[in-house]
């Protein structure tokens, strides 16, 4: 019978693992023996005889007490070591000769330092500019100025201060914006011209020490033209130079300076006004577009024809009871009402009777208003058809207009576009409607007038006073619209 092959198995592993030789030995780690321990006493300490004996016994407590007394020896203090006064040492000529040539600062090679210096100028301390200090600098100007810090700001004033164009006088010239002077002191620079032929005032008398202000042009070889500063045009507190837009014929005096002091100087720049320019054109042009659709006769318009009266246009604002356009007139501009509103009177003849006779005269009679995003203007210009009516703010009014010659000089597709959507104003109104407004108006005048005088009269003979009653009125106070003192009547 043979065997199982389970028990074969486990025989089989049972001789393998006996095969398996044992893992190699490892070493202890050695303990560091640390310096400041003085491993001999400790020794001694621990091999003190009685330490073994009774706790309570008499040679136990005499062995504690010595191992008390000198367990401090067996720590190792470092000695301390005293200044020493250093020996004057004799040098040798040699060396002192070394020293000398290495303490020599190194000159330059920059020629703008010695140009500076014999005109009189400061130098550069090229001793104070390292090359760390050198490298600190120009990582810091890689930063923005907002992100640097106060530190920062200090290094780079410090560090500018070395340069002496910035720290005499230095010339602005304000090609590129406008500048506002906040602090300090500067002055213009005017135009001057020298002669190189006479003795006195040669080239050389004229140019001072600080000539590298100034601006120098041959004009022939007898003239030369200088721009020196003013000792009369100065620029103070809120002064200004420079301008908000590029003018090329701008005069020297006007665009640049020299400070005399330190300087805070506030710039607005062209390009950035510019923008500004363009943002507020692109804001208003919405605003046009807007206001023009949203008018009755452009609401059905083509946006394309719409942006063309667009770019015509322009915001302009009018007084109270200021007259538009008068009856009879041809108006000079399309009006797009933006806010406020417009009064519309027709002209009629009125009788007015006098003490001998009865005289005609004109009147202007109150027809109705055109409110806001409501225009006006376009059949009389582009039919040449005069007004019907006077129109008259009745309070302060922003509309866009467009001038009648622009309005002539667009194409004939949107002159014709134009006709068709617009109306005349107010001319559906008849010269029977004028009349009866007007007759209206006067009945209405005549009823208040005669409703007054009589309501007076009434009162009159019954002796009341208007604002007074025939009552005692038991106030706690007397009301703020009474004036007059308290009457009572009994």
């Amino acid at each position: 019978m043979t065997e199982d092959s389970l028990p074969t198995d486990i025989l089989a592993h049972m001789i393998a693992i006996n095969n398996v030789p044992p893992p190699p030995l490892r070493s202890i780690p050695r303990l560091k023996v640390r310096k400041t321990i003085n491993y001999g006493q400790l020794n001694a300490l621990c091999h003190i005889r009685g330490l073994e004996s009774r706790r309570n016994s008499s040679l136990y407590l005499a062995a504690h007490d010595t191992f008390i007394k000198q367990y401090p020896q067996i720590f190792l203090h470092e000695k301390t070591v005293l200044p020493k006064v250093p020996q004057p040492v004799e040098k040798r000529k040699s060396d002192l000769q070394i020293d000398q040539k290495i303490s020599q600062p190194v000159k330059s090679h920059n020629i703008s330092l010695y140009l500076s210096e014999a005109r009189g100028g400061p130098c550069i301390n090229e001793g104070e500019l390292s090359e760390s200090k050198f490298q600190k600098f120009l990582d810091i100007l890689k930063k923005l100025p907002v992100y640097r810090t106060i530190h920062e700001h200090n290094f780079v004033w410090k560090m500018l201060k070395n340069i002496p164009a910035l720290t005499s006088q230095l010339r602005m010239i304000g090609d590129d914006g406008l500048y506002i002077m906040l602090t300090g002191h500067a002055r213009r620079r005017v135009k001057v011209f020298r002669s190189l032929i006479e003795e006195e005032d040669s080239i050389v008398s004229s140019i001072s020490r600080e000539s590298f202000l100034f601006d120098v042009d041959l004009k022939d070889s007898t003239v030369v033209e200088f721009y020196v500063p003013s000792k009369k045009l100065t620029v103070k507190k809120w002064g200004v130079f420079g301008s908000l837009e590029v003018r090329p014929d701008m005069d020297e005096c006007e665009r640049s300076i020299v400070t005399d002091d330190d300087c805070e100087i506030l710039k607005i720049p062209t390009k950035e006004y510019e923008k500004l320019k363009l943002e507020k054109v692109k804001r208003e042009n919405a605003q046009k577009l807007k206001l023009i659709r949203k008018c009755p006769f452009y609401e059905i318009w083509p946006t394309l024809s719409i942006y063309e009266l667009v770019s015509l246009s322009t915001f302009k604002i009018f007084p109270p009871g200021h007259v538009l356009v008068e009856s009879g007139d041809i108006i000079s501009f399309v009006g797009f009402i933006n806010s406020g509103y417009c009064n519309i009177y027709r002209n009629i003849v009125g009788l007015v009777d006098l003490s001998l006779k009865v005289k005609k005269i004109k009147k202007l009679v109150y027809m109705g208003k055109l409110k806001e995003r409501e225009s006006f203007g376009e059949i009389s210009i582009l039919l040449q058809s005069p007004f019907t009516c006077t129109i008259i703010t009745g309070r302060e009014v922003e509309m866009a207009i467009i001038e009648d010659k622009d309005i002539l000089a667009l194409d004939p597709i949107t002159k014709e576009l134009m006709i068709q959507t617009a109306k005349p104003t107010f001319g559906h109104l008849t010269e029977e409607d004028v009349k009866n407004e007007y007759i209206k108006k006067v009945q209405e005048k005549e009823w208040k007038y005669f409703k007054n005088k009589t309501i007076q009269g009434i009162f009159q003979s019954k002796g009341v006073l208007p604002g007074f009653g025939k009552w005692e009125h038991d106030w706690s106070t007397i009301p703020k619209n009474f004036k007059s003192s308290l009457i009572t009547y009994t």
